[in-house]
């Protein structure tokens, strides 16, 4: 066991743990000290990116605790179309998770969070592609609308906006908009609608954030042309955190865990480069605020602020911060009376979270409930602790709107508790969910209304401010309504206190496939989100299924109960597919929704709330074999899919692979990326490939080239690369018409490649031996044709399949073709 943490590095740990992501801060003197260093700089920077994990920490790091300037990442995407490590989650989901690692990170480095309405549709080759699927005008209206709101001193881009067709799409079209838009936010008939809400702004600066590695090699980088670039000293010490901004960068890296972003601390020098793109040139090359006052004499009234809170910070009392609250108070008067109302705001939250530090206050809401309805009623233990010697009089407690819930108006004794328990009435009229998700939206961007756009995550509603007077101020301390329990593991754990509909409904498969006429059993489940509901539900259905009993009714006497209603689905004879979904009838109120949890170690225990619905497909399919033995990899929905068209498929514990043990299976299939993953399987592909040569078949899906557990993943040589289709609607030709997987037992066609989503495939092997035949051809729009994204071999008795078609989305969407073609895969004789 590490027993040498310092306080300060445990804090940075505290602060970036999800069990206590709502938990009331509790810094330490260093802590609050370097908190005042960041009250004192008045400036702000804003990192400019596409996805989650493109921003650079150590950078992000820098600007925070180093500068401490206010600092923001803005990430055009939530990450929606990448894959996921630790569990089966895509899409939507994976876009929940990955905002909520975003928030973790920036807990971490100390910034903020910022989005766009664009959703992250997969990888794209050319920002022409990407801004037209994001419709352009409309993520850069945002873009603009983020700049306005957030009011940057500087900006700086990850990416080159130079360099269409070289990197990721998204990639270079943020530069690009961030870019554009640089020029824009100061005119007021640019997107007017944000400039009214926010007035306009002009940033001082435009920077890239470059490395090397933009420039091909080392040796090409040391060539070039530096002018307008500027190197900036980021592996700083912090003396009062104890931690170097390495070990902070890495700290907030490795929160993309989704992402397999694990990163280890550095410690010692290094550099950051930023290359001038726009704006007023910096007069010092080593400091990217060179020339703007960021000191308080920059807002008018400042300099008497100024003039309190400086010698705190230069005169700061470690042992007895307490003392600070007297200036702290004055200086918080005249903050309220700043004519500057962004800054008014800005600074106001700060003085008032270091007011409550220095004075050793604890305030706290506590539910007694981790859900409730809208306008539903809940019971509530307000604590409030002094523990310092500041004499504070608690006046009120009242919700945001100003309603008193209690006047308790009692006079905080140092270190004695008060407990108040009250009952509130929410007035809350929509869902705790991810906002995003509430309407459906395009391929490129979703449909969010204003004031949502670019919030991290939807407002907290439930919310309770505490009056306190200190002599003849007033100071309000808001606080979230929150929920807490104790695990006997975890001790304290706090959730968020979440509003959800009275009724949900769910289909636990969400793709079921009918092979034949056969009418099936479809189970739907209805939730209760509140005690005593009761009403009827029905399952929509596409033109031509039919559906008994036509509605049900349900009853339920306790919230969380749930209730499973049973209903006939009979497909059509001909090949057919669309939803059934769920609807509940409660009095004159209708729920269509699905209530989906999200609770990982990581992050923040999430509720979202999805459209019900089950994708139902007729399929003319036909399959050999009945036993699958299934090796999971970083996560997918393949084997459940597997079982909707009747193979019983078994879970392979790597370390038991052995031929033996494998004989039994009709195939064997390798989850997407368990080479990546898996480290026994460097010593596992021999056994594999001895069960192949003794008559059996191994398909392996996709793998990524970088950290490979062993590059022998086949029985003859192959070569992963970074060949990619990402046009789903791309034409396939058929490079080997008469071979097995493409006419037995189902005889595929160009129909069957119809319907895919997001992509084709990825990761495709480049190069391969001779032994292999590739199967399909394929590629996006001007690139060339790719061959390996489906290559099949005999070795000995058996079959050995390599694939990086994107199977995983494919058969988990339900698409039809993909069922077909993945069943020959796992039929060849």
């Amino acid at each position: 066991m590490i027993r040498n943490l310092t306080t300060a590095f445990l804090i940075f740990l505290i602060n970036a743990t999800p069990l206590l992501a709502q938990q009331p801060e509790k810094p330490t003197a260093s802590q609050i000290y370097h908190d005042l260093q960041s009250l004192n700089f008045i400036g702000s920077a804003l990192y400019v990116a596409a996805h989650p994990d493109d921003e650079n920490t150590r950078f992000i790091s820098y600007l925070a605790n180093d500068v401490h300037a206010r600092t923001a990442y803005l990430s055009l995407t939530r990450g929606d179309g990448g894959q996921n490590l630790i569990g089966p989650e895509i899409r939507e989901l994976l876009g929940v998770i990955r905002t909520q690692e975003l928030l973790a990170a920036r807990r971490t480095d100390g910034g903020s969070q910022m989005f766009t309405r664009a959703n992250d549709f997969g990888y794209s080759k050319h920002p022409d592609e990407t801004l037209d699927i994001w419709e352009s005008d409309e993520v850069l209206s945002d873009v603009v609308r983020a700049i306005r709101k957030f009011k940057p001193d500087i900006i700086i881009n990850r990416f080159d906006h130079r360099t269409p067709g070289k990197t990721h799409g998204h990639h270079t079209a943020s530069a690009m908009l961030s870019y554009d838009a640089f020029d824009r936010v100061g005119n007021e008939k640019e997107f007017p609608k944000s400039a009214a809400t926010f007035g306009t702004w002009q940033p001082t600066r435009l920077f890239m954030n470059t490395s090397w590695r933009f420039y091909g090699s080392r040796e090409n980088f040391e060539k070039a042309d530096k002018t307008n670039l500027f190197s900036v000293e980021t592996g700083n010490y912090y003396s009062d955190l104890g931690l170097s901004n390495g070990e902070i960068a890495s700290l907030s890296r490795s929160m993309h865990k989704s992402q397999g972003f694990g990163s280890t601390g550095t410690r010692g020098n290094e550099t950051e480069y930023l290359e001038f793109l726009k704006g007023e040139f910096p007069k010092e090359k080593t400091n990217p605020f060179s020339g703007i006052n960021t000191s308080w004499s920059r807002l008018k009234g400042g300099e008497a602020i100024g003039a309190i809170l400086n010698p705190l910070e230069a005169n700061f009392d470690f042992k007895d911060p307490s003392t600070m609250v007297e200036p702290l108070m004055q200086a918080y008067q005249l903050i309220s009376n700043l004519e500057d109302t962004h800054w008014r705001a800005i600074k106001l939250a700060e003085i008032e979270q270091l007011i409550i530090d220095c004075s050793g206050l604890f305030v706290e809401a506590v539910a007694d409930t981790q859900t409730i309805n809208n306008k539903g009623k809940y019971n509530t233990t307000f604590e409030v602790v002094n523990r310092g010697a500041v004499p504070f009089n608690l006046q009120s407690i009242r919700t945001k709107d100003g309603t008193d819930i209690l006047v308790p108006n009692e006079t905080l004794t140092q270190n004695e508790k008060f407990n108040f328990k009250a009952s509130i009435t929410s007035k809350a009229t929509s869902s705790s969910a991810p906002y995003w998700l509430q309407e459906e939206g395009t391929l490129g961007m979703y449909k969010v209304k204003e004031p949502l756009i670019g919030l991290p995550e939807t407002p907290v509603q439930e919310q309770v401010v505490f009056y306190l007077q200190y002599r003849r101020m007033t100071l309000p301390i808001t606080r979230d309504v929150i929920y807490k329990y104790n695990d006997p593991v975890d001790g304290e754990v706090y959730q968020p206190l979440e509003i959800v509909p009275e009724v949900s409904t769910s289909i636990a498969n969400k793709v079921i496939i009918f092979a034949n006429e056969d009418a099936k059993q479809v189970a739907v489940k209805v939730r209760a989100g509140r005690d005593q509901v009761n009403g009827l539900v029905q399952l929509g259905k596409p033109e031509g299924w039919t559906v008994n009993p036509a509605q049900q009714s349900f009853s339920l006497t306790r919230k969380g109960e749930e209730q499973t209603i049973i209903f006939t689905v009979t497909p059509p004879e001909n090949q057919s597919e669309g939803y059934l979904k769920p609807l509940a009838i409660v009095g004159d109120r209708f729920y269509s929704k699905e209530l989906v949890t999200l609770d990982y170690d990581h992050i923040p225990y999430q509720s979202v709330l999805l459209p019900s619905k089950a994708k139902v497909a007729r399929l003319n399919i036909n399959k050999k074999g009945e036993q699958i033995g299934y090796v999971n990899g970083a996560g997918d929905a393949i084997p459940e899919s597997l079982r909707q068209i009747g193979y019983t498929v078994t879970t392979i514990d790597p370390e038991n692979i052995s031929a033996e043990h494998l004989n039994k299976f009709d195939a064997v299939v390798m989850g997407i990326r368990a080479y990546n993953t898996i480290d026994v399987l460097a010593f596992k592909q021999a056994e594999l490939n001895k069960y192949v040569e003794q008559g059996g078949t191994l398909l392996v899906q996709y793998n990524t080239n970088h950290r490979l557990k062993t590059q022998d993943i086949a029985p003859y040589p192959l070569t992963l690369s970074r060949d990619r289709v990402t046009d789903e609607f791309s034409q396939v030709d058929f490079l080997a018409p008469d071979h097995a997987v493409l006419n037995t037992p189902n005889k595929i066609s160009q129909e069957d490649f119809k319907g895919w989503v997001q992509e084709r495939g990825l990761y495709f092997p480049s190069k391969w031996d001779k032994n292999f035949t590739p199967i399909l051809g394929m590629h996006d729009k001007d690139y060339p044709q790719t061959e390996g994204s489906l290559l099949v071999t005999d070795y000995g008795k058996g079959h050995f399949i390599y694939t990086g078609l994107s199977f995983f989305r494919e058969l988990p969407a339900g698409v039809p073709g993909a069922y077909r073609l993945f069943a020959n895969l796992l039929s060849i004789e």
